[in-house]
């Protein structure tokens, strides 16, 4: 399977850390608190974290009372930041890519990623393999583009815009083609993987898994009448899809 590390890339490290800087950012006015509300109790859980990046999330299951946390990541300038800003006694950091789960020997109460999975190949193996880590009464809580988003592969403009500049709506192409996106993202040749959502659906379901939960990325009015141009295709299209699963008893 593929291995991407684009986060180790220089230029595009810089730009997604001064991103995750500002006040205002995707992660933290949108993703977080929807995939936080998903969560279930973890008082006392053990939690395995896959693509951990910078360690925010890591940090907040620890204070939200895990008995421990792993964050694996393939990026080590991820890492070194989590392990500079985002450190805890009940947080381990490791270096590993999420195509190699199968290097874990341990299984965990609750099973996370935050915006990671738009880089695996083999989502259907994926699933399996995460499922295999799972205890029987765990859950599994994760966050990723959404499909509308990731189907886009630069052939031609997101948005149709007035003379302006404002967005009118979003264009889709190509969503029914699967697989492989390079696109022009800070760097030349950003690499991700497009499939529809019935694929995202099936997968789970072929690996064990009951959806208990899906949500898609959205934010109150006001806060996109305030912020248009970093948050305006909201009206258009979610960016992000996010799924709480069980095992299959």
């Amino acid at each position: 399977m593929a291995q991407q590390n684009i986060y180790d890339n220089d230029a595009f490290f810089k730009n997604f850390s001064g991103q995750r800087a500002e006040e205002i950012n995707f992660n933290d006015v949108i993703e977080t608190p929807i995939i936080t509300a998903m969560l279930p109790d973890l008082t006392g859980k053990r939690i395995l974290d896959i693509g951990c990046g910078m360690g925010q999330h890591a940090k907040q299951y620890a204070e939200m009372g895990a008995a421990s946390v792993l964050g694996i990541d393939l990026s080590e300038k991820m890492l070194s930041f989590a392990k500079e800003n985002n450190s805890s006694e009940k947080i381990t950091y490791r270096r590993l890519a999420f195509e190699n789960l199968e290097e874990i020997r341990d299984r965990f109460d609750v099973i996370t990623s935050s915006l990671a999975f738009d880089y695996v190949q083999d989502f259907a193996g994926l699933m399996k393999k995460i499922y295999g880590l799972l205890e029987d009464d765990g859950r599994f809580v994760y966050s990723m583009s959404h499909p509308i988003s990731t189907a886009y592969d630069g052939v031609y403009d997101r948005y149709t815009r007035t003379e302006s500049g404002e967005r009118l709506y979003a264009n889709l192409h190509n969503y029914s083609v699967e697989g492989r996106r390079v696109i022009k993202w800070v760097v030349d040749a950003y690499e991700l993987y497009h499939r529809k959502v019935s694929t995202l659906i099936n997968d789970m379901a072929g690996a064990g898994f009951i959806i208990e939960e899906c949500q898609e990325s959205h934010l109150p009015e006001e806060i996109i009448r305030k912020y248009p141009d970093k948050f305006g295709g909201l009206w258009h299209q979610p960016d992000f899809i996010f799924f709480r699963c069980s095992k299959r008893q």
